[in-house]
């Protein structure tokens, strides 16, 4: 059995209307939920296949994080999707750098945080002192290495140019020279 932790306001998203989000998430990753509300705390207990079961806890984590259940659901459709949260609190010195630094991932009017989900192909949530992404590996890596760059003090334009090349990389197909 495993063991989650989801923000107050995000356990009613969990759960779903009627009990819905949680059911399915049950069925698809054949497993059980015990969700405690007061906590935040949700147990995952494996009752199907072990392997489906293993990503339960990745699509608990992400719809916690702030993603939406269909999109944190798209973990199980293939082997090679991921889930990455990073932690922007351990690479910010004090909460207005985190704000600051927030802002800039987000960009204005969420501009740089829609550039980021279009051009690496992965979904992409800021919540809380976390930054989520869900795609596939290279997809994901393309998040992280431009949320890096934007951490580390790059321009937007060069973290852009950088997410261009790499939606060029992921799209292109094999060369057949």
């Amino acid at each position: 059995m495993q063991h989650v932790k989801v923000p107050q306001d995000r356990i009613g998203v969990l759960i779903g209307e009627g009990g819905e989000t949680m059911r399915e998430i049950e069925s698809r990753a054949e497993v059980r939920l015990d969700i405690d509300s007061e906590s935040g705390s949700v147990a995952i207990e494996s009752v199907g296949d072990p392997v489906s079961a293993l990503v339960a806890p990745d699509i608990v984590k992400a719809i916690g994080r702030g993603f939406k259940p269909e999109t944190a659901l798209t973990l199980l459709d293939d082997d090679m999707r991921r889930f990455e949260l990073i932690d922007l609190s351990e690479q910010t010195r004090n909460d207005n750098d985190l704000r600051r630094q927030k802002g800039r991932i987000i960009g204005e009017d969420g501009r740089t945080r829609e550039l980021m989900e279009e051009l690496s192909g992965a979904s992409v949530v800021i919540y809380g002192s976390t930054v989520g992404a869900i795609g596939d590996a290279e997809e994901v890596d393309a998040v992280r290495r431009a949320v890096g760059m934007i951490l580390d003090g790059a321009p937007h334009g060069a973290v852009y140019a950088f997410l261009e090349e790499k939606h060029r990389e992921l799209t292109r197909g094999p060369d057949l020279a």
